[in-house]
Parts: structure tokens; sequence; C-alpha cells
């Protein structure tokens, strides 16, 4: 424990020639991404792993540095340690570390010179099959004062991998065919990336519709190539909202996203007479990808239902069970929000809340566990639910959250989105086929991202058919 708790030097009188230090680690992925953003060198070899895959080694290796710097924490933290004056380093490197390798830093005093008190080490560095992949000297002034320090304590490093998490969805779609899907008003610079995008990534099969004139201005003012693409002209964005929900009806599209329009452009013919209801409410689910947050999150209600009644709620909770079992998440955890987890009638959303979880006891709402009201806290932390002697399944270990309001639920994903460093995607379910439903803000990237979601959700319509 006094080891752990402070950190003490070896002077230079206390060293004599022999005497060694070693330091053992593990090169874990984040290592190598921590030390390309301290360096700024994003060599593909080290951060890209389909280039990796055809370069010399055949993945992801360390940087060379990486192992050096081994050595130098081993000269600045032990040995000789604090008071140490780094002067010179020779190294050769004989073979490549890669993730999983469990380095072994062997440090043993070589010479030591009385006249400046400099020592000179010999550095070997050994991978788990005692195989060398590093050697070298180190010269160094050693201290000649004792220095005893408290160790610091280092703060915690989150690494938000943005790209890492987009492929990862992307990951769930392969091996699926591209669905068709009818992109309403595209008529701005990220509305038509995101079409690209997803295209490139053999997500959809698009069919533009909007002003022809004024989606090709775009594209051209803005570098975009919409060759091979099919485009439907119509007059404005309303025309584009009514064409896109025929096709959708008349099964030649079976997914839509909207573009450059409003979104009650587009959710007005959904909801008409002759557009895409079915026996359930219509919602909205955002999946939440967030880094301080062991695995996804469904947020529902944010941005269709602005103050939804308990049997709107009910089919609120129903539509993002099914997605979160689209999504391969078995019995999703449903915890219905609210400001405290106790019923008080003074607080509508406790009651919906209690009453939703006897619906699902009777078997009204099925595929998934609930619990509620639960606030929010206690629905992601179960350190707050057991401060709170809650105990539930549900309870620190929520896959779906389900807001009181729309209010609540838009201002909570955009706070992830935005204080949290969250991936955010989203879709419109509860119609015959599942829409895209981005904002204006949302990049290219995000759509693309959404139109995965999309096109799990159009086959397993698909299987469902087919049964």
């Amino acid at each position: 424990m006094q080891a752990m708790e402070h950190i003490e030097n070896r002077t230079f009188d206390e060293i004599q020639v022999g005497d060694s230090a070693t330091l053992v680690r593990t090169l874990k992925p984040e290592d190598i991404q921590l030390f390309a953003i301290m360096s700024g060198d994003v060599n593909p070899a080290h951060v890209d792993p389909e280039y990796a895959k055809s370069s010399l080694f055949r993945e992801v290796i360390a940087h060379g540095m990486w192992g050096g710097a081994l050595i130098s924490t081993v000269l600045g933290t032990q040995f000789p340690g604090p008071g140490t004056i780094y002067i010179d380093q020779t190294l050769h490197f004989s073979r490549p570390v890669g993730i999983g390798d469990t380095i072994t830093v062997t440090l043993t005093a070589k010479r030591k010179f009385d006249h400046n008190h400099h020592i000179i080490f010999d550095c070997v560095c050994a991978n788990q099959d005692g195989q060398t992949v590093i050697r070298g000297t180190a010269e160094v002034l050693a201290p000649t004062e004792k220095i005893k320090r408290p160790r610091v304590e280092l703060p915690e490093v989150t690494i938000v991998d943005r790209e890492a998490r987009y492929q990862h969805l992307l990951d769930r779609t392969r091996g699926l065919a591209a669905i068709p899907m009818a992109v309403v008003h595209p008529c701005d610079k990220e509305s038509l990336l995101g079409v690209v995008e997803a295209t490139q990534a053999g997500l959809i099969v698009p069919t533009l519709i909007g002003p022809a004139a004024k989606m090709r201005a775009v594209a051209e003012q803005q570098g975009i190539d919409l060759a091979g693409l099919d485009l439907i002209d119509v007059e404005h964005s309303h025309a584009a909202a009514a064409e896109a929900v025929a096709l959708a009806r008349a099964g030649k599209v079976e997914a839509l996203m909207k573009g450059s329009l409003h979104t009650d452009e587009l959710m007005g013919e959904v909801v008409g007479p002759n557009g895409l209801r079915t026996a359930r409410r219509i919602s909205h689910v955002f999946l939440a990808d967030v880094p301080t947050y062991p695995k996804p999150l469904l947020i529902t209600d944010a941005a269709i239902n602005i103050e939804p009644d308990l049997e709107c709620k009910a089919d609120i909770v129903r539509n993002a069970i099914d997605l979160a079992l689209v999504l391969g998440i078995p019995e999703p955890k449903v915890a219905i929000l609210a400001a405290v987890e106790t019923v008080t009638p003074k607080m509508r959303a406790t009651l919906d809340a209690a009453a939703l979880c006897k619906m699902a006891d009777r078997g009204q709402i099925a595929g998934g566990v609930l619990d509620g009201p639960l606030a929010f806290d206690n629905a992601i932390s179960i350190v707050a639910a057991r401060t709170k002697g809650i105990l539930s399944a549900v309870a620190g270990r929520a896959d779906i959250l389900v807001v009181p309001d729309l209010e609540s639920g838009n201002m909570l994903a955009k706070q992830l989105e935005y204080l949290a460093e969250a991936l955010m995607t989203g879709v419109v379910v509860g119609a015959r086929v599942p829409i895209v439903l981005t904002s204006r803000a949302d990049t290219a990237e995000t759509r693309a991202a959404s139109c995965a979601i999309a096109l799990l959700m159009a086959h397993a319509k698909r299987r469902q058919a087919a049964k």
C-alpha cells in the first residue's frame, strides 16, 4: 500500500551496477488511440484497421515510441525515479507490438560516472513470449537527493470515437440487401450527403423527390455526384411528401427519409387520410450511443407526440419494445421516467407510469420488462437506485427510457448529444414503413446511421410477412 500511495527515487549512491527494475504493461486499443491523439501520429498502420490488414504486419500495431515511453516511465518514476534528467537514448525496434501483447520493460544499470552522476542503463522490452521487441541504452543524470512524494492520481480519460460507434451500427446490417427508400425534398448539402453516404454503405436504393433543378443545383454547388440516383421532379415540399407517401402505400419503397422540409409537412401526409397509419399510434425513437453508458439507449417519444395520454404512451412503449427487439435487445428493460420514483396524484407522469407497469403485468404490453415511475438517475445508475433502496430489474439497467412528454424527451436527447458526445440516430415507428426523421442540423453521418435502423426494421418486416 505504501508503494502505491507514494513515489520514491533511488539516488546515484544507492544504485549499483547490475541493479535493475521492471514494468509490465498490456497494450489496449485505447492506448494506441491516446498515443495518436497526444502525438498527432495518425499513421494508418496504427489507427486504421482496414489499412492494417493489408500492411506488412496484417494488424494494427502500437506506435514504436509507445514502448519507448514505457522506458521513460521506469526512469522517471522508479529507477532512478523523481529528479532524474534524461541525457541520451538509443533504441532498436526488433518486432511489432500488437493489441493484447504484454510487454515487460527491464532496465539494468550498466555504468556509473562519479564525476557527473550519470548512469547508463541497458533497456530491454520483451513480449509475453520472451521475444525482444525493443532494445537500447539510456543515459541519465541521476538524482543525488532522496525524494519521496505522494503519487499523483491521474484523471480518468474517456475516448469518444464516433467513427467506431458509427461503424459498429453499420456492422449490424452486414449481409442485408439495401432497401428502396424515398428521400423527401433533399434540397440542402447534408440531406444529399446523407443519401450518398447511405447509398455507398449499401443501406438504401434512394429515390429523391423534390424540385429536380433545385436538387441538382445544390449538388453541383457542393460537389456531390447524383449520377445513377433516381429523381422525381415535383413542384414543392408538400408535393414531395405526398408523392413519397404514395410510393410507400403502393409498396414501391420500404422506408422514407425526411430531407430539408419541415417535420409537420411530412408527418401531415403520413398521418392523413391517405397516409401510412396502422392500428398503433405513431411515435419516434432516438437511439443514443452514449460513451459513458455501457449499452445503447432508446429514448421515446421526443419528436412526435407532444403531451401523450395513457393510451398513447402504451403504444409508445409497444413501438419502442418492437424496435429494441429488431435491434437484437432481448426482453428490453423499459424505464418509465418521472421526476420522482414514488407515485403521487400531484404528478400525472407517476400515475401513467404505474398504470403502464400494471398493463404490462396484465399482458397488455408484452415483450419487455417495465418499471416506473423512475427518476432519470435511478433508471441509468445502479448506485443511485441502491442508494434510494430501489430493487428492480430495470433500475440502473434501462434499455428504453420513456419520457413524460415531447419537451422533456427532446431536451434529454439533445443534452446527451451535445454535452455527452452521444451518437444520436432516430426513426419514426408505428407507421406502415419506418421513417427517418432527421433534424435539419443533423450531419450526413447521422442520417446514414438512421438509415441503418430503417434497413433493419424493413428486413424484420419482410421476415414477419414471410411467416
